[in-house]
């Protein structure tokens, strides 16, 4: 099944439970209404407030089987991936402080809500989209900033967080351990001088 982007526009059905607001052939067990729809902004408002970082994916012509793939990815790395509709994500991001690039919110857009870990979160997403033919990396955010695809690219490439600080901790340690060696010498030998010298037989 193609995921058509008329039905996201048809389909704003995003509960709080946090599923997207797509339903298969546009159908939608509540009306499109302006609170719903203040309902969905809410939503969008909530995520970014919790993101250390968003990235926009195009699936335009991408099937549901392909953006399952890319949300379970995303979740291995703690974050969430959701289909939004443009005019409500630019709300969300305009209210958030962000300047939009332009062609950015153009047709079809899925979030990648990084929670906790960006680097981790845009390796994921590059991996995931990584041989699909409809699903490309748009772009994102980062602390405010607008991040290209390139950027979003080079974001990924960077360590995920638990690495980068056990290659930190690595470099604390190793003067660390060397710098009590070093204190600890002088110690060690006086240490051995007192005890040779309590075990030298007694003079006759």
């Amino acid at each position: 099944m193609v995921v058509r982007p008329s039905w996201v526009a048809k389909s704003l059905c995003l509960a709080t439970s946090g599923k997207d607001f797509f339903v298969k052939g546009g159908d939608c067990p509540l009306a499109i209404s302006k609170q719903r729809k203040e309902d969905v902004l809410s939503q969008y408002t909530d995520w970014l407030k919790r993101s250390q970082a968003v990235l926009l994916v195009e699936y335009t012509g991408a099937k549901m089987k392909d953006l399952d793939a890319i949300r379970a990815k995303i979740r291995e790395a703690g974050g969430e991936f959701h289909i939004v509709k443009n005019t409500l994500a630019k709300r969300a991001f305009e209210a958030g402080g962000m300047s939009i690039p332009a062609g950015l919110l153009e047709k079809s857009t899925a979030v990648s809500f990084a929670f906790s870990d960006p680097a981790a979160t845009a390796k994921a997403l590059s991996e995931a989209v990584k041989g699909m033919e409809f699903a490309k990396v748009k772009g994102g955010f980062m602390s405010g900033q607008a991040l290209s695809a390139t950027q979003v690219k080079a974001l990924a490439d960077i360590p995920p967080l638990p690495v980068t600080r056990a290659r930190l901790l690595g470099v604390l340690q190793a003067p660390a351990g060397k710098l009590v060696r070093t204190i600890a010498e002088p110690a060690r030998s006086l240490a051995s001088v007192f005890r040779a010298y309590s075990e030298k037989p007694a003079a006759a």
